[in-house]
């Protein structure tokens, strides 16, 4: 049983893959400067791409908590000591477990 699931998800990481080199000779094809620029910038970061697409692997998640952060660095303009800002960060991600009093 588990075979097959590794059969199955080879067999879907094929399908991308040939999808992905289908991709990659269309743009070849047309020849525009910019977009085989693009395919270079692709196929350097095929690895992460495939990853992306067979096994729904993203850094969304992540990147939604750095926009949290840089949001409340923002609105804590003017905040003379760092500790008091790293605290309200950490009160906003629910990691209230920091030690330290809030004045």
């Amino acid at each position: 049983m588990v075979d097959q699931a590794k059969d199955l998800g080879a067999d879907h990481l094929k399908k991308i893959k040939a999808n992905l080199y289908g991709f990659y000779n269309t743009v070849k094809q047309s020849e525009i400067p910019e977009f085989i620029k693009a395919i270079k910038t692709l196929q350097n970061w095929q690895k992460e791409i495939m990853n992306s697409f067979g096994y729904n692997l993203h850094n969304g998640y992540v990147e939604g908590l750095n926009n949290q952060t840089k949001v409340i660095k923002r609105q804590a303009f003017g905040f003379r000591r760092f500790d008091r800002l790293r605290r309200k960060v950490l009160l906003h991600h629910q990691y209230k477990h920091v030690q330290g009093h809030m004045a």
